[in-house]
């Protein structure tokens, strides 16, 4: 018998039960089995010794009819107990049940569960663990207690959910191993996945209200705004005839677009979503929290599926403002959606990492509030704050109304959105009024969630657990009371996080499969750029090499290759690639920028220069590739045209420190004198280090130069050990050979 084995225990009475258990003895280890008369007549009911805590399930947590067995769990550290019986008895008294383990959880057998799920529907069941030593059984060590009840609400509907390995920067790199799941709580087993192996991103999904359409972001066409709207069948498939793009909104303004949360209209005839939009998304190698996201601009847009339009949503249209994460009444007549005052002025996409460090490294709140706007078949109207849901000093987002349109359930949180590690879940009339912490919220992150079609239950997200996310359900009562949580655990795997839940109305087998039909050789350039952005160097090159071979003639797959390539050291490798894309494109910039660079590094001067010129050519007033034209122009002794580079750029940036410090070299050293100007030196060269605040030792090391030059030789040592020290403390024993050389050579005999 397994330290798990259960017991059924006859009779309402521990004199009944002791009758029914059986003394034997583990032939495992043979040590003493529990006697459960001896251990329950030990108890003493209204002093119970405690010190055992039944981590799961929760106290009076509710469990939807035919849901699999949970494993209950419990931490007992201090009583020194090597054994624990759980006992179950319930409220309508008769037949109780007992169960000895040696470890701290048990998992009832299926047709004990199906016995105590049916019993507590009549009134809860109490669960008490009792931890003892199997020598001396009469006497308990602790003991702990819960209540559970099975609701007699179905939940009645499968989920649709997402699978993510963490951390996200993985799930970001290759997207391949993101899969989708679907299927119904009843089962015993994890749901089926129905899509995998998509290598480039797939991300936020929603179903019109019978169930009948999806909608999910894909990345089609090297197009991050692509939008997949496909009727649901049991065999799907994402082609190109099914995809729109939120990009067509206004293309000619020139402002890119991603489509940031959006969700089809309950009748299937409208998508809501996030245009024109501005995001901060830091990814982090930490795990359980592994991303910071969030809009900082944008409007709400709508897509209409009829006639194929696309139109901003007046009323949550207002450029002041960031306005995002729509959703929509069941009615289809309102839409909610989180608002905040725009961050930034100018752009779209997402914030560069420097620029997110306001946010990352020095904390500035970043606040939502929920309005509510009628649709009004698309002409909305006037923008209101839901009262109860705004303007109390919190982050509020994620609203989702209940099918009965009564009840909003939306995220309460410190600052942000979406993965925040104190986000709650909090209910509010849907008019607006007074907020309500829901009672299934856990210590940790709770977000991502969905009604059931019947409007009993809902299913969320959370960490409590785990730093891979896991999937809860709540009960809801007619009043909008929730009960505890109960753990979805078929739902999660060990090494995934599951996220964004979806109740679907249709059968649990009503999506068998979703096939991938739209990857072609931009989907792979795409992935590709964002394989060298986590420094996955040989997924990158691979990923190319697959564009190549569907298309040799994509110019972006050819410039990737080059990059991947150049990263990895193999600088002669990758200058063919950016030749060829140059051959097929002579107007790419970024090419001639990068293949300039490459050459430059190579020692090839003459062709260097070709390279940036035709860069600054395309881009005159871009001061990157004017600078490194004057570099290439001072490799081949070119010292007055590279002097004409760096004064152009000075003119377009003042403060473009590099400029000023190599047009300081050539002003103290040119072996053109008539080049050389020392006061112009010197004041460029302080200006460069005054503007890095004296911490490239490369720029120290040519205000040395310039001071000597200058006749300053006190103040030129004082700077060529400042630049040997730092060159010292950044590790890099070639500018510290170098500068070492400078130094004896600027203190003279």
């Amino acid at each position: 018998m397994s330290s798990k084995g259960l017991f059924l225990l006859a009779g309402a009475t521990i004199a009944a039960v002791a009758l029914t258990v059986a003394a034997t003895w583990f032939a495992s280890s043979g040590s003493r089995p529990l006697r459960a008369e001896v251990i329950l007549a030990s108890l003493d009911a209204d002093r119970p010794p405690g010190g055992l805590t039944i981590a799961y399930p929760f106290d009076e947590a509710v469990f939807p009819p035919r849901i699999a067995a949970p494993t209950f769990r419990w931490q007992d550290t201090a009583s020194q107990a090597d054994a624990w019986l759980v006992h179950v008895r319930f409220s309508g008294g008769g037949q109780e049940m007992s169960a000895e383990c040696a470890d701290r959880e048990w998992t009832p057998a299926p047709s004990q569960w199906e016995t105590i799920q049916r019993r507590a529907l009549a009134g809860p069941a109490e669960v008490t663990v009792l931890g003892v030593r199997r020598a001396r059984q009469g006497r308990i060590r602790s003991s702990g207690r819960v209540s559970i009840n099975t609701s007699p609400d179905e939940v009645g509907a499968p989920i649709f959910y997402r699978e993510v390995n963490l951390p996200f920067r993985d799930a970001v790199n290759d997207p391949s191993h993101i899969r989708w799941r679907f299927g119904d709580v009843a089962s015993g087993q994890p749901p089926p996945v129905v899509l995998k192996d998509l290598p480039v991103c797939g991300n936020c999904h929603s179903f019109s209200a019978d169930g009948a359409i999806l909608g999910m972001d894909v990345d089609y066409a090297n197009d991050k705004a692509s939008y997949a709207i496909v009727p649901v069948s049991q065999q799907m498939a994402l082609e190109p005839s099914k995809i729109i793009t939120w990009s067509d909104y206004q293309r000619e303004d020139g402002q890119a677009t991603f489509g940031l949360l959006s969700q089809v209209s309950p009748d299937g005839k409208y998508v809501a979503s996030t245009v024109k939009d501005g995001s901060v998304f830091v990814p982090t190698p930490d795990l359980t929290f592994s991303q910071l996201f969030f809009p900082i601009k944008g409007i709400v847009g709508i897509y209409s599926r009829e006639d194929g339009t696309f139109h901003g949503l007046p009323g949550a249209d207002d450029p002041r403002y960031v306005q995002s994460n729509p959703v929509w009444s069941p009615d289809g007549k309102w839409i909610v959606f989180a608002r905040s005052k725009r961050y930034r002025t100018e752009g779209t996409g997402l914030l560069s990492l420097e620029e997110c460090k306001v946010f990352t490294h020095e904390g500035q709140p970043f606040l939502f509030d929920l309005y509510r706007i009628p649709f009004n078949d698309g002409r909305g109207g006037q923008a209101e704050p839901l009262s109860g849901a705004s303007h109390n000093g919190l982050s509020n987002y994620f609203a989702r109304y209940s099918p009965d349109g009564k009840w909003i359930v939306f995220c309460r949180a410190k600052s942000y959105m979406l993965l925040q590690p104190d986000s709650q879940l909090y209910l509010v009339p849907s008019s607006g009024g007074e907020a309500r912490r829901l009672r299934c919220n856990t210590s940790r992150m709770n977000s991502w969630h969905s009604w059931s079609p019947n409007g009993k239950w809902l299913v969320f997200s959370s960490k409590v657990f785990s730093p891979y996310t896991q999937l809860f359900l709540t009960h809801f009562d007619d009043a909008g009371h929730s009960s505890p949580p109960v753990l979805l655990e078929n739902f999660t795997s060990p090494d995934r996080a599951a996220n964004i839940p979806e109740f679907v109305r249709a059968a649990p087998d009503a999506i068998q499969q979703i096939r991938e039909r739209f990857l072609d050789d931009h989907s792979y350039a795409r992935q590709a750029q964002t394989n060298i952005q986590f420094e996955d160097l040989d997924r990158a090159v691979q990923t190319c090499r697959k564009a190549l071979e569907l298309n040799p003639k994509n110019t972006e797959a050819l410039r990737n290759l080059g990059a991947a390539l150049t990263k990895q050291g193999r600088a002669a490798e990758a200058v063919e690639p950016y030749r060829a894309a140059l051959k097929l494109d002579p107007e790419l910039f970024e090419a001639h920028f990068a293949l300039g660079m490459l050459l430059l590094h190579l020692g090839r001067n003459p062709e260097a220069v070709e390279s940036l010129e035709e860069a600054v050519r395309l881009h005159p007033a871009d001061t990157s590739p004017r600078h490194c034209l004057g570099l290439a122009l001072q490799a081949q002794g070119k010292f007055e045209p590279a002097l004409t580079q760096y004064a152009r750029v000075l003119e377009l940036e003042p403060d473009f420190a590099p400029a000023l410090a190599q047009a300081a070299l050539i002003r103290a050293t040119c072996p053109q004198r008539e080049l050389r100007d020392y006061p112009a030196a010197v004041r460029m060269a302080e200006r460069a280090c005054e503007l890095t605040q004296f911490s490239q030792p490369e720029f120290l090391a040519i205000l040395g130069r310039a001071y000597v030059q200058a006749g300053r030789r006190p103040d030129a040592i004082m700077a060529a050990r400042r630049a040997v020290e730092l060159a010292r403390r950044s590790g890099r024993a070639d500018l510290v050979r170098r500068f070492e050389q400078e130094f004896r050579d600027i203190s003279g005999p």
